[in-house]
């Protein structure tokens, strides 16, 4: 009967311990199957790793050990109780294998985890939990290279030196793991409900791109933020820009994904088109002075809003200044303050179009989507706004006055009047700023990194917001009670770096 080892777990990492331990344990005649789980994952700070650079690390592992190995994939789901069962099954049906508890031993230090296949009847084999002295994990040793400490490569194995500086990995995990905008799961965050947005972005594609098309230039283009590739796909369809290579970046690990799938279902003709899994703000994605024109839409507001606000932003138009030709340009629409977003006016809210419940909930982080969603849908436009300064990360101070009336800052009233109406996405929404930068701080921050603003640059205001979601509910006038027109909303930035710089 043949006998094997099942060694589950994300394999970022090989050890010199575990290469002892495998030795032991393996003998001859033993397989050892590794069930690399989050396969499907890469470039987050739980698996920063790709898979097939995990699998060519145990294929070097197994080969300078003198191991028989079998390494098989397992697609990150949902937490599940069966998972082990899941592990086990995934195995017979990629290789054809069937392990038992009579002919498998499991080797595993994760206490949870090793009760899942305990309680199917397998022995446990506990590798660093065995030993009475727990040597340093796999994923402390990752840590550790992270962190910038040279003492990972004394408890990595060879192989995964190898492969880490082979493929220029080590770098590359410094700046996953430490990544500060980033979350665990490779998204700016957990609270996003990316269906929603990436049809929403679907949506809003056509007008996206009929605002900006008639700037961009020829060449190598580059949409960051690129959500599913929706704008790159009717930049796709532009007879002007058939010899240029177009590339999407995007750090959410969901909508990048839909970005490769679209791509291997054929969704464009043109055959250079790249996309990438990268968060700028973690440093340089193309070489200084490579791109004609880069695209952001709807961007820059989640980089003041999770980055460090100002310092964020700066970077950021920093870094696309350096990877901009002379003559490029830089097109960006997004949200935009409104000037004078300081002063403090007075709004009239409506309590006539929902619930006054009399005080906002503190406990919406914890409860499902479908209960915030539901419970923000059922308030009033004025008892929404006392929701809102509960959630939002940024203090709004303001004062009550009668039932309908607050003071307060300009800036968090129309960041309250363009998030109100997204009860689906609340917590999300309260998570970002819209109001951070207006039109004249944008230009301050462009021409301080050197681009020219080009005269087709403007603030505007979205009237169809205004009328149809805005003003049916609220009013805004100075603190004597002169009615004030509704600021804008939106910029369209055209920034070109100079020729010749």
């Amino acid at each position: 009967m043949e006998r094997y080892i099942l060694f589950p777990g994300r394999h970022h990492v090989l050890t010199l311990f575990q290469a002892e331990y495998l030795r032991e344990l393996a003998g001859d005649g033993v397989t050892v199957v590794w069930a690399v789980t989050s396969a499907n994952h890469e470039n987050t700070k739980r698996n920063p790793v790709p898979y097939d650079r995990r699998e060519a690390a145990i294929e070097r592992f197994s080969m300078l050990e003198g191991l028989r190995s079998l390494v098989v994939p397992v697609f990150d789901t949902a937490y599940t109780g069966r998972f082990a069962e899941v592990t086990v099954k995934n195995i017979a049906a990629t290789l054809g294998l069937s392990l038992t508890p009579a002919n498998t031993v499991v080797a595993c230090s994760t206490p949870e985890v090793a009760d899942l296949y305990r309680q199917l009847g397998f022995t446990i084999a506990g590798v660093e939990a065995s030993r009475a002295r727990v040597p340093p994990r796999p994923w402390d040793v990752l840590l550790a290279l992270a962190a910038g400490d040279p003492g990972w490569t004394k408890l990595a194995h060879p192989a995964t030196v190898d492969v880490f500086e082979r493929y220029g990995l080590v770098a590359h995990i410094r700046t996953v793991v430490g990544d500060p905008v980033v979350g665990d799961e490779g998204g700016l965050t957990t609270t996003r409900d990316y269906r929603s947005y990436a049809e929403a972005f679907e949506d809003s594609a056509a007008r996206k791109w009929d605002a900006v098309r008639r700037y961009v230039r020829p060449g190598r283009i580059v949409d960051i933020g690129c959500g599913a590739g929706a704008v790159l796909a009717l930049a796709d369809r532009e007879p002007a820009l058939r010899e240029s290579d177009l590339i999407g970046v995007e750090v959410a690990r969901h909508l990048y994904e839909e970005c490769v799938h679209r791509k291997a279902q054929g969704a464009f003709a043109n055959p250079n088109v790249f996309f990438y899994q990268r968060n700028v703000l973690g440093g340089a994605v193309f070489p200084p002075r490579s791109v004609d024109t880069t695209l952001t839409f709807a961007l820059t507001h989640e980089i003041w809003s999770y980055g460090s606000r100002l310092d964020s932003v700066r970077r950021f138009a920093r870094a696309i200044y350096d990877h901009t030709v002379p003559g490029g340009v830089w097109l960006n629409s997004d949200v935009c303050g409104p000037e004078g977003k300081d002063a403090t006016v007075t709004l009239r809210l409506s309590t006539m179009d929902g619930e006054n419940p009399g005080k906002a909930r503190d406990d919406l982080e914890t409860v499902s989507r479908e209960e915030v969603t539901r419970y923000v849908a059922g308030l009033s436009t004025r008892a929404r706004f006392d929701q809102f300064v509960v959630d939002y990360r940024f203090p709004v101070p303001f004062e009550a006055h009668g039932d309908e009336v607050v003071r307060v800052r300009l800036a968090d009233a129309m960041d309250f009047l363009t998030r109100k109406d997204y009860p689906d996405n609340w917590l999300s929404e309260t998570h970002e700023q819209f109001c951070g930068l207006a039109y004249p701080d944008w230009v301050e921050v462009l021409t301080g990194v050197g681009f020219e603003v080009d005269p087709a640059s403007h603030a505007w205001r979205n009237d169809w917001v205004v009328d149809n979601r805005i003003a049916p509910v609220a009013s805004l006038s100075t603190l004597d009670g002169r009615p004030l027109d509704w600021p804008v909303t939106h910029v369209l930035l055209v920034a070109r770096r100079p020729v010749g710089t």
